[in-house]
């Protein structure tokens, strides 16, 4: 993770700081690392998401994130929102 990121990390690696809109260009690398944690080619549930993205975060947010991660384009998912899918960076554009 770059030296961009110290601060918002733990020791072991989960997100404990959500940054400031300010902050995007981070942001951006916080949810390029988060999305790394998904398997492309693999569907999941909204439940899969949310016990994956909790396992990494500190905060009780992981709806935001899971916000985030599809509007970055790094998760795609069903207009339902029932089933997510890590998008190949083919797809991300």
């Amino acid at each position: 993770m770059a030296d961009l990121t110290d601060g918002y990390f733990t020791r072991d690696g989960k997100l404990h700081t959500w940054p400031s809109r300010k902050r995007s260009d981070i942001r951006q690398l916080i949810l390029r690392h988060l999305g790394e944690k998904f398997i492309v080619g693999r569907q999941y549930s909204e439940l899969e998401i949310n016990e994956i993205l909790r396992s990494w975060l500190i905060f009780e947010d992981h709806v935001l994130i899971r916000r985030e991660l599809f509007q970055a384009g790094i998760l795609g998912r069903t207009p339902d929102g029932s089933r997510y899918w890590k998008v190949e960076r083919s797809e991300e554009g």
